[in-house]
C-alpha cells in the first residue's frame, strides 16, 4: 500500500509543479522583457543574456508619484473599512441583532452591482461635495470595494468567538466597548490582517474609481497611470513591463508576508 502512494504523491507533484510553471510563465516573461532595455518583441531572448535596470530607471522616474499616491490610497481605505467593518461586524455576530442575517444576505448583493454604476453615482455625489480630485475621495470610493468582503469574513470569525470570553470581561467591569476593543478585537488577529490585505488589493488594483472620479493629473493612481504610460509608449515594451513589475511588487511582498494570517483568518470562521 506504501509502495502505490509513492507513485501517486510523484504523480501529484509534478502535475502541481507543471500548473505552477505555467501560471507563474506570465510574470517571468514580463520581468524578462524589462530586463531586456532597448529590444523589440522580434529580439526578446527567453534568458536575459544582458539585463539592465534603463526600465525600470525610467518607469520609477516617471511612475514614482503615481506608486506613492496608490500607497496612500490602498492604505487609507484599509483603515477606513475596518474602522468601519470591525465594528459592524461585531454588532452582526454578538449583540444579537433581528434580521442580522438579512443584513449580511444584503452586504453580499451589494458586491453584485456593477463598478460603473457605483462610480458614476459617486462622481455626482463628489462633485457636490467637492471630493473629486481628492486622496479623500478615492480613500472613501476604494473602501467600499472591500467593505461588504470585510464585514461578512469578520462576522463569519467573530460568531465563533465564545461568549463566555466577552461576558467575562463584561462582569469584571468593562464595557461592551472596551470588550470589543480589548477581547473581540484581539482574537480576531487573523481575520482583521485578512480583511486589511483584501481590501488592500481590491484598492491597489482599482482602475474604474480612479479613472471616473478623476478629472485632473492632480491625483493619479498606479492604475490609471500605467494606462496612459503603455498607451505613450506602446513601442517600448521593456518600459512597460517594468512599470508592470514595479506595481506589483507591493501587493506581492503583502501577500508574502501575510501568507499564514490568511490562511487562518479565512479558515477561522468556519468551525464554530
Amino acid at each position: 500500500m506504501t509502495t502505490t502512494r509513492i507513485p501517486r504523491r510523484g504523480g501529484n507533484t509534478v502535475v502541481a509543479m507543471i500548473i505552477l510553471v505555467i501560471l507563474l510563465f506570465p510574470l517571468y516573461w514580463m520581468l524578462n522583457i524589462a530586463l531586456q532595455p532597448g529590444e523589440s518583441l522580434a529580439a526578446i531572448h527567453w534568458l536575459p543574456t544582458s539585463p539592465g535596470g534603463d526600465n525600470f530607471r525610467r518607469a520609477l522616474s516617471s511612475q514614482g508619484d503615481s506608486l506613492l499616491t496608490s500607497l496612500v490610497v490602498s492604505l487609507g481605505a484599509v483603515v477606513v473599512c475596518l474602522a468601519l467593518a470591525a465594528p459592524a461586524a461585531y454588532g452582526l455576530a454578538g449583540l444579537g441583532l433581528r434580521g442580522s442575517r438579512t443584513i449580511v444576505f444584503g452586504t453580499l448583493i451589494t458586491q453584485m452591482v456593477p463598478g460603473i454604476v457605483i462610480a458614476n453615482a459617486l462622481y455626482s455625489a463628489y462633485a457636490e461635495v467637492r471630493l473629486v480630485n481628492s486622496v479623500l475621495g478615492l480613500i472613501l470610493a476604494d473602501a467600499s470595494l472591500g467593505l461588504p468582503f470585510s464585514i461578512v469574513l469578520l462576522r463569519a470569525f467573530m460568531v465563533s468567538i465564545p461568549r463566555e470570553t466577552v461576558e467575562a470581561a463584561l462582569v469584571d467591569g468593562a464595557s461592551r466597548f472596551t470588550a470589543f476593543v480589548r477581547v473581540v478585537l484581539p482574537m480576531s488577529r487573523n481575520s482583521l490582517i485578512t480583511a486589511g490585505l483584501f481590501t488592500f488589493l481590491f484598492a491597489w488594483s482599482d482602475f474604474m474609481f480612479a479613472l471616473t472620479l478623476n478629472t485632473t493629473d492632480d491625483v493619479k493612481p498606479i492604475t490609471l497611470s500605467m494606462y496612459e504610460f503603455m498607451g505613450a509608449h506602446v513601442s517600448d515594451w521593456g518600459a512597460v513591463m517594468a512599470t508592470a513589475v514595479i506595481s506589483a511588487v507591493p501587493a506581492a511582498i503583502l501577500l508574502v508576508v501575510a501568507q499564514k494570517y490568511v490562511a487562518a483568518g479565512i479558515t477561522g470562521g468556519s468551525v464554530k
